[in-house]
């Protein structure tokens, strides 16, 4: 819908400070459920999107990117970085900020943090790709343990039944973090000394790592019948966790195959390697799992229209909390036609 000037010269901002306190007043768990439930519509209808592989600048310390998206009625974008060498330097690895506007005005009508929102949405989609594709069990293994750990183990709990977490890192103090923030939540967190302890038991395996290289965090006779990997730590070119022989024995399943193509576990294979968008899955159009030993790989990087859903949800969750401020971002003359005046009058 339109919306007239006069509702939108002021833009809504959701500092950092503001989206922390969001989660605490909607609860987080109730929160990654809600941003699932978003997700999981806008993948219902994605064939109403603009779709793009994001717009990636690359360095040799990271890369800094932008995800456009529109759903015809609204526009959205995330900007984002990834420096895995930021945490040497006591800083975040991943920093976003996003923006919603209305097309038919091209009004900015959001504009958020999105370092927080980013780490929330990502869990929530593993979660909701888990609930269509994992079998059912209560024990994750969670194999990378850094700023996005926790956010999976209870996405996981949330939405699939997930009680046990088993995590491994290369740096025990990363999962002694992960203990530490884990305890209390009602989920049994098992440190593990290798990443085959860590599998042992477990339905969903979850890789999340932070290099930015081709690596193999799980080979192939790690993985056995009817697990779901969750593979969300690949997200650039020239980044991998995977063996390439676990690809050929699983299903696999992608957000938007022309971006992972680019970024994603499935940048090792010819571009004819067969993949399963999501939303076919969710709309029916293709199977998701189909026997108790098949292997599913959600080969997960990250697209914009997930992006977009957890804008729309903070959007929409934020009246009446009193949370956010009013930024006097857009130029609103008395005379549209006259922004000379109006700069010359405030004087």
């Amino acid at each position: 819908m339109t919306l007239a000037p006069s509702d939108t010269a002021l833009v809504p901002f959701v500092s950092v400070d503001h989206m922390m306190r969001l989660v605490h007043h909607v609860g987080l768990r109730p929160m990654l459920r809600g941003l699932a439930e978003y997700i999981e519509q806008d993948f219902r209808r994605w064939e109403l999107f603009d779709k793009t592989p994001r717009v990636a600048s690359h360095s040799a310390q990271g890369v800094i990117e932008l995800m456009p998206t529109s759903d015809g009625e609204v526009y959205g974008f995330k900007y984002v970085n990834g420096h895995p060498k930021n945490t040497r330097e006591g800083l975040q690895t991943v920093t976003a900020f996003g923006l919603l506007a209305d097309v038919g005005t091209g009004y900015p009508v959001l504009l958020s943090e999105m370092t927080v929102l980013t780490a929330l949405r990502t869990a929530a989609t593993s979660a909701m790709v888990a609930r269509q594709l994992a079998p059912a069990t209560d024990t994750m293994a969670m194999i990378g343990n850094g700023a996005q750990s926790e956010f999976q183990a209870l996405a996981m709990a949330e939405l699939c039944g997930i009680s046990k977490v088993r995590l491994y890192d290369i740096d025990p103090a990363a999962t002694e973090k992960a203990m530490r923030n884990l305890a209390g939540t009602g989920i049994e967190a098992v440190a593990c000394r290798s990443s085959e302890e860590a599998m042992i038991g477990a339905g969903i395996v979850t890789t999340c790592t932070a290099d930015k290289q081709y690596a193999t965090i799980l080979t192939d006779n790690m993985v056995g019948a009817g697990v779901h990997l969750n593979a969300i730590g690949g997200d650039c070119p020239g980044k991998t966790e995977l063996h390439p022989g676990i690809l050929d024995r699983a299903d696999v399943f992608v957000e938007y195959t022309p971006q992972t193509r680019i970024e994603g576990e499935i940048q090792q294979k010819p571009e004819d390697f067969a993949v399963t968008e999501m939303w076919e899955v969710l709309t029916g159009a293709k199977p998701g799992r189909t026997s108790d030993r098949q292997i599913t790989l959600f080969d997960g990087v990250g697209f914009a229209i997930e992006d977009f859903s957890a804008l729309r949800y903070v959007r929409d969750a934020l009246p009446g909390t009193g949370l956010g401020q009013m930024l006097d971002m857009l130029a609103d003359p008395d005379d549209p036609r006259d922004l000379f005046g109006m700069v010359m009058r405030a004087a």
